[in-house]
C-alpha cells in the first residue's frame, strides 16, 4: 500500500460516511480505491484490474467509457445546465427523453426524480392521489414482499421487506403489509415451482380479502428481486398476481430499477415477463449510471386521472427532469438501439454464461444452486448449516482473483455489463472458479 493510498483512506474514514456500512468495521479495513473504469473493467489506486460482476450497482449497463454518454453530459453543460421543471417550464431533453420512455414501455406518461428511492416515494403518492380522485380514499395499503428492496427513505424502507432496515428506523410507516417472497430455492418445498407460485397468488389473494379490497391500493414487486438475491420467480408467478390485482382492482407496480433497460434482454422486465403493471419505478440504467436519473411510468389509466381531474399534484423535486440526466439517458437509449444490446444479452450472454454457470455448479460441491436471468444470476452456496460467513469469504476470495461479485448472506451474485463478451464471460467464470476453489 503507497503512502498515498493510506492518507486517502484516513481521510475517506475521517470524513465519509458510506451506505450500509459498519463504520467501524470499515475505519479498521480502510476503503478499496477505486480510481478508473473501462469497459467491464474497474481498476483501483495499486493498480489492481477487476472484471466488475456487479455493473457497478447494477447499473452501469453499458459499461464503462463509453463517449457517447460523455459527450452528451459535457453538450448539454455547456448549452443549459440546469432548469427545473416547475412553473409551466419543460427543457428539450425532458421533453424527448419523457417521449422515448413512453414508446419503448408502452405506458403513457413519466415523472422524473432523482434515483429509485425517491421515485418509490413518488409511487406512494400517486397511488394515494388516484384513489382520492377516484373518490375511495380509503384505499391506502399498499403490500410489498418480504426481503424485497425498494429504497432507503423512510416511505421506500417500509415498501421493502427487509428486517433489518425496519428495525433501524421504527418501519414500516402505516398502510404498508408484506406478504411472502418467490424464492423457491428458499423455500424448501416439494411443491411444483408452478404450484409454489400460484400458492403465493393465494396467500396474496387471501391477505386483500382480509384487508379488505376496499382499503388495499396496490401490489408493488420487483420483477427479479435483486438486493434480496437474485430471486427469479416461477414463470407463471406474475401472471397470477397480476390476475389477483385485477379481480380485486388493485395498482400493480413493477419496480424495475434493477430489471429495467436490458438487464433481462428486453427494455422492461415485464415485456419478458407476460405481465402489464400499471405503474413502473425505473432508475439505475436508464442512464447506465452515468448520472443519476429515476422515475416512474404512468400508465394511461391512473395518468388519465391525474392529468384530467386531479388539480395540481403537490409534488416534485428540484431536479426532476434534469436536462443533463435526460440528455445522458436519451445518448443512452440510442447506444442501446445502435448496439443491439438487447438481444445480444438475450441471444447470446445468457444462455451462453447460463450454460458455463451449470458446468461450474457441478464442479463445486459448495455450489447448491446456480440460476440466472437475462445478466442477473446466483450462486447459492453451502447448505443451512454452513457458516453465515460463507458469501463474505467467497466475495472476498474472488476480489483477490480479480472479480467483483456480491454476497448477499450465501448467495453469490453476478450482473455484469449488458456488453460483456463471451470472452470475457469466459473470464468472469474462471474467477468465479478460482473464489469457489478457495471455499473447499
Amino acid at each position: 500500500m503507497t503512502q498515498q493510498a493510506e492518507q486517502l483512506r484516513r481521510r475517506d474514514a475521517a470524513h465519509h460516511l458510506h451506505p450500509f456500512t459498519d463504520f467501524a468495521d470499515l475505519a479498521k479495513k480502510g476503503t478499496r480505491l477505486v480510481v478508473r473504469g473501462q469497459g467491464v473493467y474497474i481498476f483501483e489506486h495499486s493498480g489492481h484490474k477487476l472484471l466488475d460482476g456487479m455493473s457497478g450497482l447494477w447499473n452501469v449497463n453499458m459499461g464503462y467509457g463509453q463517449p457517447s454518454l460523455i459527450n452528451a453530459a459535457r453538450e448539454q453543460l455547456e448549452t443549459l445546465p440546469f432548469y427545473n421543471s416547475f412553473f409551466q417550464c419543460t427543457t428539450l431533453p425532458s421533453v424527448h427523453l419523457a417521449e422515448q420512455l413512453s414508446e419503448i414501455s408502452g405506458l403513457s406518461h413519466v415523472f422524473f426524480t432523482n434515483g429509485g428511492s425517491d421515485a418509490n416515494d413518488t409511487q406512494l403518492r400517486l397511488v394515494k392521489r388516484f384513489w382520492q380522485l377516484q373518490g375511495k380514499p380509503e384505499k391506502r395499503i399498499v403490500i410489498g414482499r418480504e426481503n424485497a428492496y425498494h429504497g432507503s427513505t423512510l416511505a421506500s424502507a417500509s415498501l421493502g421487506g427487509m428486517k433489518p432496515m425496519h428495525t433501524q428506523g421504527d418501519l414500516p410507516i402505516p398502510d404498508i403489509v408484506h406478504v411472502d417472497q418467490p424464492y423457491y430455492f428458499g423455500a424448501q418445498t416439494n411443491e411444483s415451482p408452478e404450484a409454489f407460485a400460484q400458492s403465493l397468488a393465494n396467500q396474496l389473494d387471501e391477505r386483500i380479502k382480509v384487508l379488505g379490497p376496499s382499503n388495499v391500493a396496490a401490489f408493488i414487486g420487483e420483477p427479479v428481486q435483486g438486493a434480496g438475491g437474485v430471486i427469479i420467480p416461477p414463470e407463471n408467478y406474475w401472471p397470477a398476481i397480476e390476475a389477483v390485482c385485477r379481480r380485486h382492482d388493485v395498482l400493480l407496480i413493477a419496480d424495475e430499477v434493477i430489471t429495467g433497460f436490458g438487464r433481462l434482454g428486453e427494455w422492461f422486465a415485464f415485456q419478458r415477463m407476460g405481465f402489464k403493471p400499471d405503474l413502473v419505478t425505473f432508475a439505475k440504467g436508464v442512464t447506465s449510471g452515468y448520472i443519476p436519473l429515476g422515475g416512474v411510468l404512468v400508465g394511461d389509466r391512473v395518468a388519465k386521472t391525474l392529468t384530467s381531474d386531479g388539480g395540481e399534484f403537490a409534488h416534485g423535486f428540484t431536479n426532476s427532469g434534469h436536462p443533463v440526466a435526460c440528455a445522458v439517458g436519451l445518448a443512452n437509449l440510442k447506444l442501446m438501439h445502435d448496439t443491439n444490446v438487447l438481444a445480444h444479452v438475450r441471444e447470446e450472454a445468457e444462455p451462453y454464461l447460463r450454460a458455463l454457470m451449470a458446468e461450474l455448479a457441478s464442479k463445486h460441491e459448495i455450489i447448491a444452486e446456480a440460476r440466472l436471468l437475462g445478466l442477473m444470476g446466483a450462486f447459492e452456496l453451502g447448505t443451512p448449516d454452513s457458516p453465515k460467513t460463507l458469501g463474505e469469504t467467497c466475495r472476498d476470495l474472488a476480489t483477490k482473483a480479480g472479480l467483483v461479485m456480491r454476497a448477499t448472506g450465501n448467495t453469490m451474485i453476478i450482473a455484469p455489463p449488458l456488453v460483456i463478451s463471451k470472452s470475457e464471460i469466459d473470464e468472469l467464470i474462471e474467477k468465479a472458479d478460482h473464489a469457489f476453489r478457495g471455499l473447499a
